[in-house]
């Protein structure tokens, strides 16, 4: 049985691929650097002893995204996927009004569009065979209001739930993994000053993609993987939103760095 998992190379995509690779899946790996794709996949054949497929795409790109909807709309039975991780993702650190509308359709199309795309790409192969199990990648920001990230996490934690319940007739489990702050490239990479958060708030990568993948395989629609996100969603659920914009965007503003 094949899984396709997104934003494969690093974080919580990366984990998602050696979870599945000690489970027994053949692996296809997608992201956008192709050097390191390539070795990821190498590690996962000589560890695992499986069998794996990469595939280039940057997900805010059309025709990209097209290629990894045709390998996973194939006919070939032998090559049909039965795990889709939406893992890919990445953040922006400036203000809206200071970020191009470029930048942010970019965003949309890896946070939303892709997600959209590739889940609908993937159920016809599942619903043949009556199983499957998508997890896309949300965020417990999903609940707060930090930032166009948020908003989208927002979206991705609505779909999941949307469809784990429209699906289940069909043998298709949906799931919406949503951590908190997580050790990975993904604060690095967008620029964002973390050091002075506890180290309380953050999360470990493997933890967090055990709790994600259990939970899909008890047929859960949200996952929120550390317990003490639970709490904050808990709150953020039951305080007045007036408090809870204000903790989003303290949030959000201690996170910005300034250019250099």
């Amino acid at each position: 049985m094949w899984a396709l998992v997104t934003g494969a190379t690093s974080g919580i995509g990366a984990e998602f691929t050696k979870l599945l690779a000690r489970a027994h899946y053949d692996i296809i790996l997608v992201a956008r650097d192709e050097i390191r794709l390539k070795k990821s996949a190498e590690e996962l054949e000589k560890e695992f002893g499986v069998t794996t497929e990469v595939i280039v795409a940057d997900l805010s790109v059309e025709n990209e995204i097209v290629k990894v909807e045709k390998r996973l709309l194939t006919t070939d039975p032998t090559l049909a996927v039965g795990v889709l991780i939406n893992s890919a993702g990445y953040g922006l650190k400036g203000r809206f009004v200071d970020v191009t509308s470029a930048a942010e359709v970019d965003l949309l199309n890896v946070l939303v569009t892709a997600i959209l795309r590739l889940t609908h790409a993937a159920l016809p192969n599942m619903r043949n065979v009556k199983s499957g199990y998508i997890i896309n990648v949300g965020s417990v920001a999903g609940w707060l209001t930090g930032s166009t990230y948020s908003a989208a996490k927002a979206w991705v934690n609505v779909f999941s739930e949307y469809l784990n319940v429209d699906l289940a007739k069909d043998g298709v489990t949906v799931t919406s993994l949503a951590p908190g702050f997580t050790h990975t490239e993904f604060h690095q990479r967008g620029g964002m000053k973390m050091g002075a958060l506890p180290e309380f708030f953050w999360e470990k990568a493997p933890e967090v993609v055990k709790a994600g993948w259990e939970g899909a395989l008890r047929g859960e629609a949200i996952v929120i993987s550390g317990k003490q996100y639970r709490a904050i969603v808990f709150l953020a659920r039951h305080l007045p939103r007036k408090l809870v914009r204000r903790f989003g965007l303290s949030i959000r503003s201690k996170q910005r760095v300034s250019k250099k």
